[in-house]
């Protein structure tokens, strides 16, 4: 971090002496006021439910920019990664810091390879639960059981311990998503393949039987790993911020990314997409393309409590840059498997062009954003909407080891400790039960 000369002075207007707060500059966007020392020299806290206002910590792994509709990973915009690299190039960035080299890649790829299959025990656990549960109370378990199964990597302090970990979440992610998916509909496991990508090996392992050779479709391959890298990581959302708290307090890497897990499950976060696809099912069931008018109406109407699933975004005020790149992969998918003409998709895509078009939506920005269209694309790909939200983690899991490494390596982290406004009774004295 950056000190400016600039000072921010705080005045109150009760009489306490002012006070000088430092200001620091990022290499992009806001300054920052310094308010370590607000409480030590002042006695008040700041309020800020929600930290809208607040940096929890310095970070040099993503940045993104609301208003002008930008996303940097390391730097680099998420339009050139998504065209010119791979998801586990993508990865080894968020990691280390810079793409990798040739060398570099074939290494990484080729740990990351070797560390995909899973303790067999992990398919005993799997089975004490019911076969509807929902994915992601299933990945949660999972998740977090690891550490019993990996106890040479749950040192976070131990840097080799933290790589470890790292790889192996990374790797082992698909299966557990893969396993999960085919413990529900009761299919047999099938087990990783070495000789495929990263994210052919998920689609082999999630549609492959061993009554009949899978081959992978690479345009739906392409797509999928596509998904993995918009995904990879966005700054301090709740689930990274979820991730980087609980590891504050010296846990185990598979413990934190747990719950990072379980944060992301809420439908205000990584259930985004699958509210999308919900949403579209539901005007299906009305009437479908017939009825958007009517459901467009409802969605203008403050008072009908119709929601529009899929659009508008809470940090990018302006278009969402991967809502763009998968769009492009949507109208690919769907011209891959020769769906354009089937109901949902074509209603899914005159929604779309109804948001574009509207001046409703278009001067309230409420554009299609990323879950829309990934929504669209894994169902198109034969993923089940329960599904999505865990394929979010797997794709995430990477971003959230990064935040995490970043912080342990910060020499000015602490534990996690937010501060209140106590609204609640002052003191006051129990009475016995018969006075009560």
């Amino acid at each position: 971090m950056t000190p400016s000369d600039v000072k921010a002075t705080l005045s109150f207007s009760d009489g306490s002496p002012q006070m000088d707060l430092p200001l620091y500059k990022g290499t992009i966007g806001p300054d920052v006021i310094d308010i370590r020392k607000l409480y030590a020299q002042t006695g008040k806290f700041t309020y800020d439910p929600g930290f809208l206002s607040t940096a929890s910590c310095n970070s040099t792994i993503t940045y993104i920019d609301g208003d002008k509709g930008e996303l940097l990973y390391r730097g680099y915009p998420i339009e050139q990664l998504a065209v010119n690299c791979d998801y586990l190039e993508t990865c080894y960035l968020l990691l280390y810091g810079e793409l990798p080299n040739p060398s570099q890649k074939e290494e990484f790829v080729n740990r990351v390879t070797h560390h995909t299959m899973v303790n067999e025990q992990m398919q005993f656990f799997l089975r004490g639960f019911r076969r509807d549960a929902h994915p992601m109370a299933v990945m949660t378990g999972l998740v977090s059981a690891l550490s019993a199964f990996y106890h040479d990597s749950t040192d976070i302090n131990n840097p080799e311990h933290r790589e470890i970990a790292a790889i192996r979440l990374i790797a082992k992610m698909p299966t557990l998503v893969a396993m999960a998916y085919k413990y529900t509909i009761g299919q047999p496991y099938v087990y990783p393949k070495n000789d495929l990508s990263y994210a052919g090996n998920f689609m082999h392992m999630m549609f492959a039987t061993p009554c009949e050779e899978y081959k992978p479709n690479e345009v739906l391959v392409r797509a999928m790993d596509r998904i993995f890298t918009l995904h990879a990581d966005h700054e301090q959302n709740a689930s990274t911020s979820t991730v980087r708290l609980c590891g504050s307090s010296g846990t185990n890497p598979f413990a934190a990314i747990a719950a990072g897990v379980a944060c992301l499950w809420g439908p205000a976060h990584g259930g985004a997409n699958e509210a999308a696809l919900n949403m579209l099912h539901d005007i299906q069931h009305q009437g479908g393309v017939a009825k958007i008018g009517e459901f467009i109406k409802q969605v203008k109407d403050k008072n009908s409590g119709v929601k529009l699933m899929g659009f508008g975004h809470r940090v990018y005020k302006n278009y969402d840059p991967r809502a763009k790149l998968m769009r492009e992969t949507c109208h690919e998918v769907l011209n891959e498997l020769g769906l354009q003409n089937d109901p949902l998709f074509k209603l899914a895509m005159e929604l779309e062009k109804i948001a574009l078009e509207d001046e409703y939506f278009v001067a309230r920005k409420l554009y299609p954003n990323v879950d829309f269209y990934s929504g669209i694309v894994q169902r198109a790909i034969g993923i089940p909407v329960p599904l999505f939200t865990a394929i979010f983690a797997l794709a995430r899991t990477v971003g959230w080891i990064a935040q995490l490494n970043e912080m342990i390596g910060d020499p000015e982290y602490k534990i996690g400790r937010p501060r209140q406004l106590f609204v609640g009774a002052t003191a006051r004295n129990v009475k016995p039960i018969a006075q009560r």
